[in-house]
């Protein structure tokens, strides 16, 4: 019996909540979640999540790693940051989410049809290329994510915004060739290059 326990704590100890603190953008903290519930209530998507932060936290602790990263409930997540302003222990639960689903992203777990996984997806690599987002490419690509049908529907239902978008200028046939980007692309490509570089010497300091 005796060895069973030391067995099972030692299972414990080597679980889903050490790879998170690994691996996750201020993964550390969501050991220090009281569940008290405050995120949830204080999110405007709350009620369309299958595991509000405090759940997805527990869930964490308790080791449930296929259920968390195949779920589509970190991607809910719209930056409103309502939950870090009221989190009595200042927990970054924003950065927890966003975590997670990337985390989730890289191990190719995430959920491939969620529909703002999707979005995150389009809207990442549209704005990565040159430090800003060509809306017109992001809009389309956006309108025929789901298939081409699905996009034609899509686009005749949004013509008047579209064309609203055309006339004060937010579109143009320049963004086909590339649109604008910022000053200093070469820059921004470095910074994200560091900022991986530093996500990789975390993780490689926790697994060590």
């Amino acid at each position: 019996m005796a060895d069973l326990n030391v067995a099972a704590i030692e299972k414990y100890r080597n679980n889903f909540l050490k790879e998170v603190e690994a691996n996750v953008e201020e993964g550390e903290w969501v050991k220090m979640c009281m569940q008290c519930g405050v995120c949830s209530g204080s999110c405007p998507l709350g009620s369309a999540w299958d595991h509000p932060p405090q759940e997805l936290f527990m869930m964490i602790r308790a080791g449930k790693r296929e259920e968390v990263l195949t779920s589509d409930s970190m991607w809910m997540c719209t930056s409103c940051y309502n939950c870090v302003v009221r989190c009595p222990r200042g927990l970054p639960i924003t950065h927890i989410m966003h975590g997670l689903a990337s985390y989730a992203l890289r191990l190719g777990l995430a959920p491939k049809n969620q529909p703002t996984r999707k979005f995150a997806v389009l809207f990442w690599e549209n704005l990565v290329k040159t430090g800003r987002v060509n809306e017109l490419k992001l809009g389309l690509n956006l309108y025929f994510m789901n298939g081409f049908i699905e996009g034609i529907k899509t686009a005749l239902g949004m013509q008047k915004i579209g064309l609203g978008m055309w006339k004060t200028k937010r579109m143009s046939p320049m963004e086909f060739f590339g649109g604008h980007g910022c000053k200093d692309a070469k820059g921004l490509q470095a910074i994200l290059k560091k900022a991986r570089e530093i996500e990789d010497a975390k993780r490689q300091k926790f697994n060590s």
